[in-house]
């Protein structure tokens, strides 16, 4: 279910989170599934409990899953105010990415194909790392 590159410059719990949230867009985790506990997650992947645990309060703290004392993490169901606030702070950050893809020589017609190449990851349910 999760891989993690273990020569990665990028922390374990970086590449948790991304793991999850991309799962979760790309709809393989639903509205309030359980996620694996900590415990079960750490032994998985070899991976320090507490790497597990920083991952998954950081998923909380954005939003994309919930907690309930003795039961465990779940995917949390996307709130409408959450998304709206969540959609204003990504399109400035898309606006800044476009902006350096354009000082780097992106076109337009290049900048296009991106945008359709993640619209048939996405329909394709396309595995990618």
């Amino acid at each position: 279910m999760f891989e993690l590159d273990v020569r990665s410059r990028k922390p374990i719990y970086e590449q948790l989170t991304d793991k999850v949230k991309e799962m979760i867009m790309h709809g393989i985790l639903q509205a309030d599934e359980q996620l694996p506990s900590v415990r079960a997650l750490s032994s998985q992947l070899t991976v320090n409990p507490n790497t597990i645990q920083k991952a998954y309060r950081e998923l909380e703290r954005e939003g994309f899953i919930y907690s309930l004392p003795g039961k465990g993490s779940f995917v949390a169901p996307l709130a409408q105010e959450r998304s709206e606030s969540q959609r204003t702070e990504l399109r400035e950050q898309l606006l800044r990415l476009m902006a350096e893809a354009v000082y780097l020589g992106f076109t337009e017609s290049e900048i296009s194909a991106l945008y359709r190449q993640m619209l048939e990851r996405k329909s394709g349910g396309e595995k990618h790392d």
